[in-house]
């Protein structure tokens, strides 16, 4: 496995803080305008890409009245799956400026494709890498035709066993990917947490011998962050102005105080985790007197024995540690000493 990957010029990996995508989807509601105001708010929450999804409706589904195309139940209850996609797809003219956006603004961006004229078109404008979305990862030639561009690739899982997961990485990597992130999904819109299961994130990473991540669908940040601790190199969640704005999935993703809050706190989480280590901490030392130690705590003459009654382990830290207080007592003082005074090696005389 690759100890990291690189997007656009940034390491994504283990060793680096956590790479957060920002999802447009169709959260842009039809509007370019929206569409540039997410990116907007996706750099100045701090993320380090925004998403797109390069679809049409005729090149994910077709338009039919069958009741198979026909969505039953759920966010999208009784929509034909052409509709839909009409509806939330985003116009492929509007790529280019996009794409200009997101350099002028200094984000990274790239996409989602969902069949090869996508990659084509996706290819034309320099995309840097390529997700494959959860219900694509079955998708081997379209897996296929990405590896071969040499990008690095991120494949969702949600929905897929361990065999089409085995799939999905084998075909990437005999295909010529180098650089691959598998994330672990859950295909709901809104998911539960408790779907999650993310213990499975580490056993992914040895299981498949990959980088892993997380694809969020839950509405809050907890499930996130916590993936941080279990191994998740990149996170990614939907974003939107305003969750409450009607658009296909407004109503799961994020708004901006907390697509800020998940910058943010991903970073803590990725920092918190650090390295194992035993020594005292440099926000100790200054509160390491504060310990306890073995005082002096009542006048005791020279030659007197030291006894329970005079010779306590109390605070602050500057005498001798405590554990040596058996064989402080049943010895006598070297000198005169002074109730509150720290009991040092010097003032001990033989037992």
């Amino acid at each position: 496995m690759n100890k990291f990957i690189t997007i656009d010029g940034k390491n994504i990996g283990p060793n680096y803080a956590p790479y957060i995508i920002a999802e447009m989807s169709a959260n842009h509601n039809g509007s370019i305008e929206n569409a540039y105001k997410i990116m907007e708010m996706a750099k100045e929450c701090g993320a380090d890409a925004i998403k797109l999804q390069t679809y049409r409706p005729d090149t994910i589904t077709m338009k039919s009245d069958n009741p198979e195309f026909l969505i039953k139940g759920g966010l999208w209850d009784g929509k034909t799956l052409y509709d839909l996609y009409e509806e939330a797809h985003m116009p492929w003219e509007w790529h280019k400026p996009l794409f200009e956006k997101a350099e002028a603004l200094g984000i990274t961006i790239f996409s989602s494709p969902f069949d090869f004229t996508a990659v084509d078109l996706l290819e034309t404008l320099g995309a840097p890498a390529y997700k494959i979305a959860s219900f694509e990862a079955i998708d081997l030639p379209l897996i296929e035709y990405v590896a071969k561009t040499g990008k690095p690739m991120i494949i969702s899982t949600g929905m897929a066993n361990a065999e089409e997961i085995q799939e999905a990485v084998d075909t990437a990597k005999n295909a010529g990917c180098k650089e691959l992130v598998v994330l672990h999904c859950v295909s709901g819109y809104p998911a539960p947490s408790d779907d999650y299961n993310l213990v499975t994130i580490p056993d992914m990473a040895a299981k498949f011998d990959v980088l892993t991540g997380l694809s969020d669908h839950t509405i809050d940040n907890t499930t996130a962050i916590t993936s941080v601790a279990l191994g998740a190199c990149l996170i990614e969640k939907h974003v939107t102005l305003d969750r409450s704005g009607g658009g296909p999935d407004d109503s799961f993703s994020l708004e901006k105080p907390e697509l800020m809050q998940l910058c943010r706190d991903s970073k803590i989480a990725w920092k918190a985790l650090g390295k194992v280590n035993y020594e005292r901490k440099e926000s100790e030392k200054g509160n390491a007197i504060f310990r306890r130690s073995l005082y002096v705590v009542k006048d005791i003459a020279e030659g007197e024995e030291f006894t329970h009654d005079n010779v306590k382990s109390i605070r602050p830290g500057y005498g001798l540690a405590p554990k040596y207080l058996y064989d402080v007592i049943g010895t006598v003082a070297k000198k005169n000493l002074k109730a509150g005074e720290a009991l040092t090696e010097e003032m001990l005389g033989e037992k």
